[in-house]
């Protein structure tokens, strides 16, 4: 690391006891005489052979072979001696002798006198100078830079190799090329990072002072050519730049390549296997239960198609990053992988969809049938059970049960038709996505089942409306034969109390002539009021014979109600043909009764003779004691009018005018008898 006067190099050899091999050593030699460069070299060298330590002959085998090693490069070659023990004349004249022969003055020196020719500066401390100098720092600093410059070039060659294959015309070339030689064999990061690191160290050093002055550095850039690391390094950054890049090109293609392998494998899963489930699956079933497994068959499809759309949504946030980074060259490509694969997933995802909806409508459907067919196995059974009701309400009860029953299967077949129809709608839509499958036969499988089943259920409808009209009209027959039923027995009932009526307030039997003849007008009203009940009932109870017969059935109140409305009319016949007698015989009494009482004549030969007054004394007689006789019915049963109370008062104005007409007859009499005596 020092230099001489003439500002060449100095090159120390130390010598040992031991055996110096020449060998190692000219090679040693040849490696150090390659590390200055050519301007050093022209400077010449100055080689300080320490022989101290060793024998004379290998001291002059070592001078000798400096003539074949360096012979241009040396100017002068010290051999310092050691102070005692070498023949100095045989020294001095073997050299003296070689001087032309070898071309370069040899000299032997002391130690101590070595500075006579070489600056102490320049020196190091083994010969008495001031040159700071660790052998050891100085090999461990040209190892790293051996090693850096081995790996660097080594490394700049692989990179300029990927580099410049990356560069090739074709893409299968560059592609080719970069897969053969894309890892280079030692990290350019850390061979950069090695070279930075070396770099500051020879610039801090060839800066590092002593005692206030400047230190001549053994890494001296003309020794470890610093120069030379700074190119290395440059040319790296320059390489490593190129190969991020190459490396990033590798990358995206990689990329762009997994997602385009990735996204033909989610197109082919989704055209092949999954397309083809979903063809294998066409039916409807033809029950609830059928239409539930078809259902739980297509979820199973689903979630085999799930994981697929999964890969679809990660590959398609993948594409967008790409297309957000905006390669120019690429978007094209990712665009029409995006622009397939979203076609692709939403067309099965339609498909899928469309499946589940038409399942839907078929287990929709399916349900309205089984409860439509359920309501309509409740009409029939109800239909099939025989009517035998308590009472006209109870009839009419279950009549509107009935119809609530046959509006709600209407409702139900409404309701069925419409899902039907709907259901009809979607599989005429199937085939659009059949991917050219023939699906006519299966759909038409689907359709005449949902056909057969609206049409069967339509059937089963119309004859439970059949039925429900003949129960209705059997219903209302039994409505109107409890009615007939019931408005006899009321007839009966009214006419009973028409004859209760009779007995107990018809009793009076007019003061006058002309009071009776009204009480007979009544009379005669009032028994045509009865006699329109009688005939009301006795029609009635002929429509309920007439029903009973349409029936076939046995009424449970008319057996006994034509024998009591026989029997109360006849009772009320009778009766009335009684007040009718009397009634009639009052109205003779009181006319005779009051033709004798309102006309005087003079003499008593103008009325015919007695006769009258007899008579109308016979009729009064007749009438008082027709009143105290009771009303005796053909059952032998006796009814009395009124009370005795009433009876006493109505015999009472009988017996008074009977009494006037007897006074009138005497006062008739009297001048009979007053004339013979005259």
């Amino acid at each position: 690391g020092g230099k001489d006067r003439r500002s060449g190099l100095i090159l120390t050899i130390p010598l040992c006891l031991e055996q110096t091999s020449m060998d190692e050593l000219s090679v040693t030699l040849d490696y150090l005489l390659s590390i200055p460069s050519e301007k050093c070299k022209a400077r010449g060298f100055t080689v300080i052979v320490d022989g101290r330590k060793s024998q004379w002959n290998v001291v002059k085998t070592v001078v000798l072979m400096l003539q074949n090693v360096v012979p241009a490069e040396v100017s002068l070659v010290c051999v310092v001696k050691p102070d005692e023990f070498w023949d100095k004349k045989v020294t001095h004249f073997c050299f003296w002798k070689e001087k032309d022969r070898l071309g370069f003055e040899v000299i032997l020196v002391s130690a101590n006198k070595l500075t006579r020719y070489i600056e102490p500066c320049q020196l190091t401390e083994d010969f008495g100078g001031t040159l700071t100098y660790d052998h050891m720092d100085w090999l461990n600093k040209r190892l790293v830079f051996e090693k850096f410059t081995k790996e660097s070039t080594s490394l700049l060659d692989e990179l300029a190799l990927i580099n410049n294959g990356s560069d090739k015309g074709t893409q299968q070339e560059r592609e080719r090329s970069i897969d053969l030689n894309f890892l280079p064999s030692v990290d350019p990061e850390t061979v950069l990072q090695t070279g930075h690191e070396l770099l500051s160290e020879l610039q801090q050093r060839r800066f590092n002072g002593s005692d206030g002055g400047v230190s001549w550095s053994p890494m001296d850039d003309e020794l470890l050519a610093q120069p030379q690391v700074m190119k290395l390094l440059d040319s790296l950054r320059e390489q490593y730049t190129r190969y991020q890049e190459v490396c990033r090109q590798r990358s995206k293609r990689t990329q762009l390549e997994e997602i385009q392998q990735k996204v033909m494998q989610v197109v082919n899963w989704l055209e092949g296997p999954g397309s083809e489930q979903l063809r294998t699956q066409w039916g409807i079933g033809d029950s609830i239960r059928a239409s539930q497994a078809l259902q739980q068959k297509h979820e199973e499809i689903e979630s085999q198609h799930s994981e697929w759309f999964a890969v679809y949504v990660e590959l398609n946030q993948q594409i967008a990053a790409l297309l957000n980074a905006g390669d120019e060259e690429d978007l094209v490509e990712l665009k029409a992988l995006q622009q397939q694969l979203s076609d692709v997933c939403y067309r099965q995802a339609s498909q899928l969809e469309f499946r589940q909806n038409l399942l839907q409508a078929a287990l929709e459907f399916h349900s309205v049938a089984q409860d439509l067919s359920q309501q309509l196995d409740g009409l029939l059974g109800m239909l099939c059970v025989d009517v035998a009701p308590a009472d006209g309400a109870s009839i009419q009860q279950t009549l509107k049960l009935l119809e609530e029953k046959l509006k709600s299967v209407d409702l139900g077949l409404q309701g069925l038709r419409e899902k039907g129809q709907s259901l009809l709608d979607q599989i005429s839509n199937q085939a659009s996505w059949a991917y050219g499958k023939d699906v006519t036969i299966e759909n038409k499988e689907n359709v005449d089942h949902i056909q057969g089943v609206m049409e069967d259920m339509q059937l089963r409808k119309q004859r439970c409306e059949d039925m429900v009209d003949v129960r209705r009209l059997k219903m209302l027959q039994m409505v109107q034969l409890f009615k007939c039923e019931e408005d006899a027995a009321q007839a009966v009932e009214w006419l009973s109390e028409l004859l209760d009526a009779l007995l107990k307030t018809h009793i009076r039997l007019g003061d006058d002539a002309q009071e009776t003849k009204v009480l007979l007008e009544k009379h005669r009203k009032f028994v045509d009021v009865a006699q329109s009940t009688y005939d009301y009932g006795r029609q009635l109870l002929q429509a309920t014979v007439v029903l009973c017969q349409s029936l076939r059935c046995t009424s449970r109140s008319s057996g006994d109600t034509l024998p009591r409305l026989n029997r109360v009319w006849k009772q009320f016949t009778v009766t009335s043909e009684e007040r009718v007698h009397r009634l009639e015989t009052a109205v003779a009494f009181h006319l005779n009764a009051e033709k004798i009482l309102q006309e005087c004549p003079d003499q008593p030969e103008d009325f015919n003779e007695m006769e009258q007054f007899d008579e109308i004394e016979a009729v009064g007689k007749s009438l008082l004691d027709r009143l105290t006789v009771p009303v005796v019915y053909p059952d032998g049963s006796e009814q009395y009018f009124g009370s005795p109370s009433d009876m006493a008062s109505a015999a009472e104005h009988i017996r008074e005018k009977m009494k006037l007409v007897s006074l009138k007859k005497q006062q008739l009499r009297q001048p009979e008898a007053t004339t013979p005596e005259s």
